[in-house]
C-alpha cells in the first residue's frame, strides 16, 4: 500500500490492531499525516507518518528512530508487518472508529 491508499484509508479513523486475539495497540489517523498512538493503557504518544520506498514510516515524539510497516489491505481490513524487525508478529486489523481516541492526560506526581 503507497501513501496515497494509506493515507485514503486511514485518515480520520481511529484503527485497532490486534495479533493472537489479543488487541495490541491503536492509532487515530488525523490531518496532515500526524498520528496519534496508544498501545491500550491510556497513553498516547503524538507522531506523524510518510512514506520511505514501499514502506510506511513513523516517528513518534518519544523516539526519533522511524518505525517502518508494510501495509496490505485483506478483505477483514489493513495486515501490517514491521519491517524495522520482520521476524515480530504481523499486525491485523480488529476494528475502526471515526470517533477520537481517549488519552489520559499527564501524570502528577506528589
Amino acid at each position: 500500500m503507497d501513501a496515497d491508499a494509506f493515507e485514503t484509508y486511514s485518515q480520520g479513523k481511529t484503527l485497532y490492531f490486534g495479533y493472537d486475539g489479543t488487541t495490541y495497540g491503536a492509532e487515530e489517523y488525523l490531518p496532515n499525516r500526524r498520528v496519534r498512538w496508544s498501545f491500550m493503557e491510556g497513553q498516547c504518544k503524538e507522531g506523524n507518518w510518510y512514506q520511505d520506498g514501499e514502506l510506511i514510516c513513523f516517528v513518534y515524539e518519544d523516539d526519533p528512530e522511524p518505525q517502518c510497516w508494510s501495509f496490505y489491505q485483506s478483505d477483514d481490513g489493513l495486515v501490517a508487518q514491521f519491517e524495522n524487525n520482520p521476524d515480530l508478529s504481523t499486525l491485523f486489523e480488529v476494528k475502526q472508529s471515526d470517533k477520537p481516541m481517549v488519552c489520559l492526560g499527564p501524570e502528577i506526581g506528589v
